[in-house]
């Protein structure tokens, strides 16, 4: 055997391996949006000060199932399923807030795609106001990604966000949830003290940014606007450039959680993205 074909027989096996390498290296497979919930907000000045005082909006609710090679992956829960059986929806103390309903269940769209709650090993919540965390004890077995300041800020009655009996895992800051930079919680707090975003590495579709609630429409975004009931307006603004310095990085997209008109030229599931 000369020496010429050792070296080309080598050069074979390497790229071959190298080619199982990328075959195998684990990573996104799919990501599924799901309907949590369709509201009007009565008033969005609320979000915007000063622009659109006394003007209505159609919101929508956003939930995100992942295929990850080690796993499913849930991002946000959205409005409670048991609002499904309320004739007039979830209807907000304050007018001006959003009165919510839900078309669909999560329960019954993870039906359709063949997910079982108990197969959803790991979660995450952008934050912990009520049209997110709606659905969180249908999956008791699943690990909780949570920033720590969110976990311990204080519910109503000083009742804790959380039932304490779920598995949680508390964060002070960016995550890689898996390891390998395809699925990364983003700290973006200001919305609320530990508000987190999410990017998601596609192999098809590329990156997206999942905005949770660091902006809720379009034109707020654009605007940089911070609603008036946000935690704290330079950490919104904070976050704001942390996202747009993400989504420049990575050339990726911003997918708004409620912004309708965005949602509605995207594919739901069933359908998804690779």
């Amino acid at each position: 055997m000369t020496h010429k074909f050792k070296l080309a027989l080598a050069i074979a096996a390497l790229a071959l391996s190298a080619q199982a390498a990328l075959a195998q290296k684990p990573g996104v497979e799919k990501l599924y949006i799901m309907n949590c919930g369709e509201g009007v907000a009565g008033d969005i000045g609320r979000w915007s000060p000063g622009v659109n005082e006394g003007k209505s909006m159609d919101f929508v609710d956003t939930c995100y199932l992942i295929k990850h090679a080690k796993g499913w992956f849930l991002w946000d829960t959205g409005i409670p399923d048991a609002v499904a059986a309320m004739p007039n929806g979830l209807v907000p103390a304050d007018p001006k807030a959003v009165t919510w309903k839900r078309p669909k269940t999560l329960a019954s769209q993870l039906e359709q795609v063949g997910v079982k709650p108990a197969d959803v090993k790991a979660m995450g919540v952008s934050h912990t106001h009520p049209d997110h965390i709606g659905n969180v004890e249908m999956f008791p077995q699943a690990t909780l990604y949570v920033q720590k300041a969110e976990y311990e800020w204080p519910g109503a009655n000083n009742e804790p966000r959380f039932k304490p009996s779920h598995p949680v895992e508390l964060l002070s800051g960016d995550k890689d949830v898996f390891g390998d930079g395809n699925i990364t919680i983003l700290s973006t707090p200001g919305h609320t003290p530990g508000h987190q975003s999410l990017m998601v590495r596609l192999p098809k579709t590329g990156v997206v940014v999942l905005s949770g609630d660091a902006v809720h429409f379009k034109d707020n975004w654009d605007n940089r606007r911070v609603p008036s009931m946000n935690a704290n307006k330079e950490l919104t603004t904070a976050s704001m450039q942390k996202i747009a310095d993400t989504l420049d990085k990575e050339k990726a997209q911003l997918w708004i959680n409620h912004d309708k008109v965005q949602r509605d030229g995207q594919k739901m599931s069933p359908e998804f993205y690779e």
